[in-house]
């Protein structure tokens, strides 16, 4: 026993002895990274000096037998530093992104994996150098933690999923192998520490999901679907995968795979402001961006074209859609959008005979007001060319394109197909029944915003999306990307009020709870859910909403924590704007504006109602001179919200 002790004891020590250790930090050194190339590469990542995800293991199996990350020998490794800005063609937080990090890149036989250190978090990647074509047969992706933490976990049935999920609160240890959840999610590490994992650069790959492990307990790992062999379309939107491979995803020839993206924060307001999955996507790939126009949209769905005081029957005609088209034009909003019912359903040629999309078109010209188009995307792909040509003859500004509910490979690539062929006839997309966004924005920028939330229009069926999970978004879901919530319900309730009701919806929380949305929610797509007729009875209202932008210059988040309250301000030109929410407890905060510039400045708030715990529509407005000295006190009802425009005076 002890000859096999002591031979244990030095195997130890020459396994210990032959791993090669590295280590890249951020520039601030707030951040460091450590990796170990042993029998299985690790890495590992510290903050401020403390390790916030433990030793965690990466491979990559491929076709040809390798398995990257195994038994792995460094050619060369190499640290750069970066230091650049990236100017957005469509800003979503900021006018000018700072892109800072540490590069280290290890180089291996075939491939190389690289590590990123950025202040706000960490990423790694593979790179491919094989030639010809191969298959990727699996990916070890792991985010170990050092004990048992706490989760944010938008647990999901399958992978055929619009990723609309709530984010429940669970334990690592009582997640398994054999449940998991859609990117992003967010780990509670203790001491305030926040951990974000989610996915940058997916472009001709399949998507992640992350699921318990068996045999760490306290470990996050990467799920993939497999490329799809065989499908079946069970209607005119649903095409459900009924067999995968046993492999992830086609290759050919050298490629970069997608980014590993964790944010590392002891302050959840960096959550809100950081802008990491963005600087880790590709970098722009088409030219010309002038015609991209962010804007507001007066949107029908959510409302069910449920217009009043008319003298025509309301409905999918297009004597509603002018009203529409109207009601934009005399509140400054750049669009409107068709959704479900312009086209008979199936053949996205054949107009609905109540609808004539060229003199909507026209009209809207002549009101500055510009067209959108909902389509199924299996509808739109059957006649893909012939569609967009149509589009684009008529004059039609952008698309929603609904319902894929996918993102294995082939998915991923129509995504990018669709931005593609999109942008070479000038048109916006917006992706519904939709993955996270995770890059492909930054590459193709007519990619405007992304579903892939539980929004507004759940509150058509069930009690979701309620404030507590409003005020949850914001750290999780909204950290990848443009977030299109579809927020501006007029009809309000309190929790004990709220009821469902599809045609004439209301949504859980207060007036003012809805109006913080248009400056918490970053879409630079924004919609006005609720139908004209209300918000003509709403001029105070729409005071707010006609004014405040979907796009800003700088951000600044106040007040954050994670599912209970945040306040933010967003500047757009000289003009600040500031919104709160909170969840379903009554909150007073007391807001700093040392943001602001010298001289004095006035302010014109819209704030809960004395009364607006009973009637959650209730709200009253007010004006106050302050400078950068001053603070202001946000008093919020139970699911309650504020919203301020401060200009200098």
């Amino acid at each position: 026993m002890k000859r096999i002790s002591l031979l244990l004891l030095l195997l130890s020590v020459f396994w210990g002895l032959s791993a090669k250790e590295y280590s890249v930090e951020s520039p601030s050194g707030k951040i460091q990274i450590k990796v170990s190339v042993n029998e299985v590469i690790t890495y590992s990542v510290l903050l401020n000096g403390n390790e916030i995800v433990a030793p965690s293991p990466v491979t990559m199996e491929i076709s040809n037998g390798e398995i990257w990350g195994k038994d792995a020998k460094v050619k060369k490794a190499k640290s750069t530093s970066v230091s650049e800005e990236i100017i957005p063609v469509v800003q979503r937080k900021y006018n000018k992104i700072d892109n800072s990090y540490s590069l280290l890149t290890l180089s291996f036989k075939n491939y190389l994996l690289q590590f990123r250190a950025y202040d706000e978090g960490a990423a790694y990647r593979w790179v491919s150098e094989l030639k010809g074509e191969y298959n990727v047969v699996s990916e070890q992706a792991t985010f170990v933690f050092p004990g048992d933490r706490e989760i944010w976990f938008p647990e999901e049935e399958s992978m055929f999923t619009h990723q609309e999920r709530e984010y429940l609160r669970e334990k690592l240890s009582n997640i398994g192998s054999e449940r998991f959840g859609s990117t992003g999610m967010l780990v509670d590490c203790g001491n305030g520490v926040k951990t974000y994992i989610s996915e940058s650069g997916l472009m001709d790959y399949a998507g992640m999901f992350l699921r318990g492990c068996d045999d760490n307990k306290y470990a996050l790992a990467g799920k993939f679907p497999g490329v799809v062999l065989e499908e079946k379309q069970l209607n005119d939107r649903n095409v459900k995968p009924t067999k995968y491979a046993d492999y992830i995803a086609v290759c050919n020839g050298p490629r970069e795979f997608p980014w590993r993206a964790m944010l590392v924060t002891d302050n959840d307001a960096d959550l809100v402001q950081s802008e990491l999955i963005y600087k880790l996507a590709p970098e722009q790939k088409i030219e010309n961006t002038d015609w991209i126009k962010p804007g507001k949209v007066a949107w029908d769905w959510w409302n069910a074209n449920n217009i009043y005081g008319v003298d025509f029957e309301a409905g999918v005609n297009t004597q509603t859609y002018k009203y529409y088209i109207d009601f934009a034009s005399e509140y400054g909003l750049e669009y409107i959008i068709l959704d479900e019912g312009w086209y008979v359903l199936g053949d996205i040629m054949k107009l609905e005979k109540d609808i004539d999309i060229q003199e909507l078109v026209d009209y809207g010209k002549a009101k500055n007001v510009d067209i959108i188009l909902w389509v199924v995307w299996k509808t739109l792909d059957d006649k893909l060319e012939e569609a967009l040509d149509q589009f684009q003859k008529w004059g039609v500004k952008g698309i929603k394109m609904d319902f894929m509910q996918r993102d294995d490979q082939w998915m991923v690539n129509f995504y990018e197909k669709i931005a593609v062929e999109c942008a070479k006839r000038e048109l916006l997309v917006d992706y519904h029944g939709a993955y996270k966004p995770s890059g492909l924005d930054r590459a193709y920028p007519n990619v405007i915003s992304y579903e892939g939330v539980k929004g507004l229009e759940n509150a058509k069926w069930s009690t979701l999306p309620d404030p507590e999970h409003n005020v949850t978004l914001p750290f999780i879901r909204m950290v990848a990307g443009a977030m299109d919530f579809t927020p501006g319900a007029m009809i309000n309730a309190n929790k004990k009020n709220f009821s469902i009701v599809f045609t004439e919806p209301m949504s859980p929380g207060t007036r003012c709870h809805q109006l913080g949305m248009y400056v918490v929610f970053e879409s630079p797509l924004q919609m006005l859910a609720d139908n004209p007729s209300n918000y003509y009875r709403e001029p105070e209202c729409m005071e707010f909403l006609s004014v405040v932008p979907s796009v800003w210059d700088d951000t600044k988040v106040l007040e954050a924590k994670v599912s209970d309250y945040i306040a933010v301000a967003r500047r757009s030109g000289d003009t600040w704007y500031v919104g709160a929410m909170t969840d379903w407890d009554p909150r007073e905060l007391e807001l700093s504006l040392d943001f602001l510039g010298e001289g004095n400045y006035s302010v014109k708030i819209w704030k809960d109602g004395i009364n607006a715990d009973k009637h959650a529509s209730d709200f009253a407005q007010e004006e106050l001179t302050v400078t950068s000295l001053s603070k202001v006190k946000v008093s919020m009802a139970p699911g309650g919200g504020w919203a301020a425009i401060i200009t200098k005076k």
